[in-house]
């Protein structure tokens, strides 16, 4: 089992859903409007593909390979905002008026999608309606609230760990384990749109196959724990987020959907780091 990376930011996602507006979690109306979030790690070949669980496989130059079966991680805390009115959502705690909407969920474990076919549909939440160009979320292990200890009852090989992947390397099978801890800040460019007419829906794209691999492409072996910073650092840095309103794991508007967009995310050797969330 690897060791766990060292914590650099905070959070972790979970069991109760609420939704309100930025600064006043809990306590103002959900909000008129619609957002389904879906995880994806791989676009479909066509829109409305289906999604099939299965193993994924990396190679690289040098003859290895990696496969991965299962990935799961522990999140928490996702908000969407309007960066230009950030300010006063911060300040305004009476504010409904879509400049932020806060989904909070937390802890909760989730499965990424692996194989073939688009993104999965992971939870639809009513917001406030209005325009949103950044999204933020958390991942980090449980802590010793209330809610976190309910979490680790039902999933005690979590206690301690926020990302999970199992699978072989060059045969040799392998359960990595950390309890990495990162805030992670999305551009939505273009910004996403949500009224009352419909559902809006926001895909978070997890780029796999950059996690094992060194700063040349080369695969890494999760066994090793000299790469867990770079590693560390490689999730920090894999996602990206985007409209999706046909769950193909494809960027709507043809942006990044690779999660090398620009965008700001903290974690173990993640640059100078996000704002907290």
């Amino acid at each position: 089992m690897h060791p766990a990376f060292p914590r650099t930011a905070a959070a972790a996602l979970g069991a109760a859903l609420l939704v309100a507006a930025c600064s006043d979690a809990g306590s103002g109306p959900a909000g008129d409007a619609q957002v389904s979030l879906s995880l994806a790690t791989r676009s479909a070949a066509a829109a409305n593909a289906a999604v099939v669980t299965g193993p994924e496989t990396y190679t690289d130059g040098a003859g290895n390979t990696l496969v991965i079966d299962r990935v799961q991680l522990v999140l928490r805390e996702l908000e969407m905002e309007n960066e230009t009115h950030q300010g006063a959502c911060e300040t305004d705690t009476t504010s409904h008026d879509g400049d932020c909407a806060e989904i909070e969920v937390g802890p909760f474990l989730v499965d990424l999608p692996l194989g073939v076919g688009g993104a999965a549909r992971t939870v639809t939440a009513s917001v406030p309606a209005g325009t949103y160009d950044e999204v933020k979320f958390k991942i980090r292990e449980p802590d010793d609230d209330t809610a976190d200890q309910a979490f680790v009852a039902d999933h005690p090989d979590f206690a301690h760990t926020s990302v999970k992947v199992e699978g072989s390397f060059n045969g040799t099978p392998f359960t990595f384990t950390s309890g990495l801890e990162a805030e992670l800040k999305l551009e939505l460019s273009p910004p996403l749109v949500v009224d009352a007419s419909g559902t809006a829906d926001l895909t978070l794209f997890a780029d796999l196959g950059a996690w094992f691999r060194d700063a040349g492409g080369s695969l890494i072996d999760p066994a090793s724990a000299a790469s867990a910073a770079q590693v560390a650092d490689n999730i920090a840095r894999s996602f990206n987020a985007f409209e999706d309103e046909n769950h193909d794991g494809s960027d709507d508007h043809g942006g990044n959907d690779d999660g090398a967009g620009d965008n700001s995310n903290s974690g173990p050797g993640a640059g100078d780091g996000a704002a907290g969330i």
